[in-house]
């Protein structure tokens, strides 16, 4: 598994659209990036309106504006990509039910915050079918709140960041927050445009 320190260093180059790692990478004279087809895409939809915006400041841009690729932006991603691959290793996780042989985990309840092989889950569900579940990945730390120690569970639009319901009441209170589901979803829709 990737180290923590990497694993920060890869979100800093995620396009905010589409949530992975920067394809062909443009910048906007606010200075953000997005992938070309990712922009291009949410931006195709706002030709009729003839005005056109950046996602995460909402700066406003009229005409269209031109956007080339970033040379050092994308070469920053392909040393990172490189350095990943030579980094990381194939990650399964472990049950965290299983008590002699360790079977392969396939999904992770994010209330209980345990690992389940397939016979386990079959159990968990049974008593807890409201759990909320997630596949099991090399990056679940990355779905619990590093204050909170909770489910990301939301989406700040106003911080344009994921939070769990304990920040929704501190730090982003009074922020537009939608559910993660519902934010994946839109940024989904934005990027199959492309």
């Amino acid at each position: 598994m990737a180290d923590v320190g990497m694993s920060w260093l890869e979100d800093q180059f995620n396009c905010s659209v589409c949530l992975d790692l920067l394809k062909d990478p443009v910048i906007f004279p606010c200075g953000h990036s997005y992938c070309m087809s990712c922009i291009t895409g949410c931006w195709d939809q706002d030709d009729q309106k003839g005005v056109y915006s950046c996602p995460q400041c909402k700066q406003t841009f009229t005409p269209r504006p031109v956007l080339g690729k970033n040379t050092m932006l994308a070469e920053v991603l392909e040393k990172l990509k490189k350095t990943k691959l030579h980094a990381t290793r194939p990650v399964w996780c472990e049950c965290d039910v299983c008590t002699w042989d360790k079977n392969k985990a396939i999904k992770f309840c994010l209330v209980c915050r345990i690992s389940f092989c397939q016979n386990h889950l079959k159990e968990h569900d049974r008593f807890f079918q409201r759990h909320r579940m997630t596949d099991v990945t090399g990056r679940l730390q990355e779905m619990i709140c590093s204050q909170h120690d909770k489910p990301l569970e939301y989406f700040c639009h106003t911080d344009q960041q994921y939070i769990c319901y304990l920040c929704i009441m501190d730090e982003h209170k009074n922020h537009e927050t939608v559910s993660a589901a519902a934010e994946r979803s839109e940024k989904l829709v934005c990027a199959e445009c492309g």
